[in-house]
């Protein structure tokens, strides 16, 4: 229930006014994303490596609607990896960027959404970095994947999201399995139908374990994004049980999300990536990521009512 009403606050011009003008909200945001332009997402990358951390830099901004934009889109991440190699941060895979093929005019122009993921792989290649294209609702996983195999015909290493909460999904792992295929395996954040997800809680858990398995079991490399103590224990069951070193796998978690475990996971050796977002358009971002970890709802709702 508390979902259904994070999600439909999402989608509420009304109410994503309230939190933009509340004062306290920049303290918030902070937390969660990693300011508004590139130079901040710069600072706290370096912070983050500094850390013995990996990281994924997501530029935000899913509501394209024009050419105009999606270009612009594509401009900020060419800046951004530029920015990276130039910081040294690119090197090893320490640093590379996520992205939303709806950001880059997949809604409207899917040859023209291609295309410039096309040079974002291009630029990230180049300085020795990689992508991963982000997933989003059901609506865009088939032509999302397809995107996804043309673009690795010319850059094998391009990632892959999987949402687990979705039927498909377990399938769709066993084909994405092959060896180079890297493969980010998420719950799911989106509000979607029965007949095409799992609706409770411990039916998207046990499809986790189901898909990790399969990716674990298969020849790629499996990217575990979860913030959930269970399935991180499973996560680590799962690398002993089927011989993966730390460097054949790696958990990812959000920025601002259990910095504490994060470390933890570090420390014992395991790669732990953080998805970092920055940019203007953070509104709909932190929203779903309540969605995704409701308890998160506390902090910020003590965030907006506290008045230091």
């Amino acid at each position: 229930m508390l979902r259904s009403v994070i999600l439909a606050a999402a989608r509420s011009s009304r109410v994503e006014r309230l939190v933009e003008t509340a004062p306290i909200s920049r303290d918030v945001v902070k937390r969660f994303v990693a300011g508004t332009g590139p130079h901040e997402a710069l600072t706290v990358t370096r912070h983050l490596a500094a850390d013995g951390l990996h990281i994924t830099l997501d530029h935000l901004g899913e509501d394209t609607e024009t050419e105009q934009q999606a270009i612009a889109t594509r401009d900020a991440y060419l800046e951004l990896i530029k920015l990276l190699d130039q910081a040294g941060l690119t090197k090893g895979g320490i640093a590379e960027v996520s992205l939303k093929l709806s950001a880059l005019g997949q809604a409207f122009d899917e040859a023209m959404a291609e295309r410039n993921a096309r040079e974002i792989c291009a630029a990230a290649e180049a300085v020795g970095t990689t992508v991963t294209l982000d997933m989003e609702d059901h609506t865009t996983t088939d032509s999302t994947l397809d995107i996804l195999s043309r673009l690795r015909t010319d850059y094998p290493n391009t990632g892959a999201v999987l949402q687990a909460y979705l039927r498909r999904t377990e399938a769709d792992c066993r084909e994405l399995s092959y060896a180079g295929s890297r493969v980010r395996l998420c719950k799911g954040a989106y509000k979607e139908p029965e007949h095409v997800a799992y609706q409770s809680n411990l039916e998207v858990d046990k499809s986790y374990v189901r898909c990790m398995n399969v990716l674990m079991a298969g020849e790629g490399y499996p990217m575990l994004a979860t913030h959930d103590p269970r399935l991180i224990a499973i996560g680590e069951d799962r690398a002993r049980w089927f011989d993966r070193e730390p460097d054949r796998f790696e958990f990812q978690m959000l920025y601002g999300v259990r910095p504490e475990e994060q470390a933890r996971l570090a420390r014992l050796g395991f790669t732990v990536r953080v998805y970092v977002p920055y940019g203007t358009q953070w509104y709909g971002y932190l929203m779903r990521r309540l969605a995704e970890r409701p308890a998160n709802l506390s902090f910020f709702a003590r965030a907006l009512i506290s008045k230091k």
